[in-house]
């Protein structure tokens, strides 16, 4: 199941021939993903460091980087203009010019300006860096599109019928109806570039249809309202049950007429503790295989990675960042 998905995503990705940059080039993961990405043609590949340094370590690894570019922030002719575009990013904030300059000569605000002057297409990072650091300099650097209020997180969750995505299960704690509406429509865009299927979202909540009364009800309607008003051209409904949401019969019964009820394939969760817990259940207990979490919100893809990531998690991720750009 996931490997058929994942085989789909490296077939479009291969086509798209995006620049995909792996800033921590001092792990050992990182450069065989380098290498795989490259042999395998799934993006063309940046990473950052001294290259002496990234080169030596390579060879003792037995690790070929032909194709691969290397980027020493050092020796860049980019690191004035990064420095200056950052210090105005960030001046309001009280940031110094000689602060602005270290601060691009980091391996992760190297790359994210790299993707926000359009020289890579995505960054994947987090296999050394903590999440908290990975996003700072995607937030700080990238930013996020105009419209969009939140950065936040998606699984692809890949049962044997069916692949659906689950947002917020990672990132957001407590969403408001803005930022639950927003969540709302960048996972239902990032649903269909992956998956390449009509996104039907359903926000859900222990109540269908008004069949109980809760101010975290209200959150949800009005969270779609918001969507329904900031992108016309999405499915939506709410509030639903999960079993509303994804089982025919049910949602007929229970939503009668709704475009969404039995169908859903996005699925929005009110909060981190109904997400997170649910999309475990569904990988535990349901034989789900979960893809992600993946970082969305930003203007362009930057991803995060867990510490404990195999060189094949950096792959993976790596490809979908180029579909996703």
């Amino acid at each position: 199941m996931e490997l058929e998905l994942l085989n789909q995503i490296k077939e479009k990705a291969s086509k798209r021939k995006k620049t995909i940059v792996l800033p921590e080039s001092h792990d050992e993961r990182v450069l065989r993903a380098a290498e795989s990405l490259t042999k395998q043609g799934l993006a063309s590949i940046i990473t950052i460091g001294n290259e002496e340094k990234i080169r030596a370590d390579a060879e003792k690894l037995g690790v070929n980087l032909n194709g691969v570019r290397i980027i020493d922030p050092e020796k860049s002719d980019k690191q004035s203009d990064f420095a200056n575009i950052y210090f105005n990013l960030r001046k309001k904030k009280g940031i110094t010019i000689e602060e602005a300059r270290e601060t691009v000569k980091r391996d992760l605000f190297f790359g994210a300006m790299m993707v926000r002057e359009n020289m890579a297409d995505g960054s994947v990072a987090g296999s050394t860096a903590s999440t908290a650091d990975v996003l700072k300099a995607g937030l700080h650097c990238i930013g996020m599109p105009e419209g969009i209020s939140i950065v936040s997180s998606f699984f692809l969750m890949v049962f044997p019928e069916k692949t659906y995505s689950f947002a917020d299960c990672a990132v957001v704690p407590n969403p408001d109806a803005a930022q639950l509406a927003d969540i709302a429509i960048s996972t239902a865009d990032n649903h269909k570039k992956l998956i390449g299927e009509t996104p039907y979202i359903a926000m859900l909540s222990f109540s269908t249809k008004g069949s109980a009364q809760h101010e975290s009800i209200d959150k949800v309607i009005e969270a779609m309202n918001i969507v329904k008003g900031k992108r016309p051209d999405l499915t939506i409904d709410g509030e639903l049950q999960f079993d509303a949401a994804v089982i025919d019969s049910i949602g007929r019964k229970k939503a009668p007429g709704s475009e969404v009820a039995g169908r859903a394939n996005v699925l929005i969760f009110p909060d981190l503790n109904s997400g997170n817990i649910g999309y475990k259940i569904a990988q535990r207990w349901g034989k789900a295989e979960a893809i992600g979490p993946m970082v969305q919100g930003l203007k362009k893809p930057f991803f995060d990675l867990s510490r404990g990531c195999s060189v094949d998690d950096i792959v993976n991720t790596a490809s979908i960042a180029a579909l996703m750009s």
